[in-house]
């Protein structure tokens, strides 16, 4: 069951959330950063909830695949 929360924040911060998460995604993306917080209090089943993100384990592996091209350019 869904419940219905009203808060207060920065306008900026507003604008941010729309701008990069998406007017029809910011409850899902403030759900998923706060759930390890206040559901589960242990750091391998918060983990294990982020792994089933798929939109999150995309993002999180095309920044790591990223870094090996930063490796390439350093010199020995």
């Amino acid at each position: 069951m869904q419940k219905k929360l009203t808060i207060s924040i920065d306008e900026m911060v507003y604008l941010g959330l729309h701008e990069i998460i998406g007017k029809r995604r910011i409850s899902k993306f403030i759900e998923n950063l706060v759930r390890p917080y206040v559901i589960d209090k242990s750091l391998v089943n918060a983990y294990r909830e982020m792994a089933k993100d798929d939109v999150r384990e995309k993002d999180a592996l095309e920044w790591s695949e990223g870094l090996i091209g930063d490796i390439n350019n350093e010199k020995m």
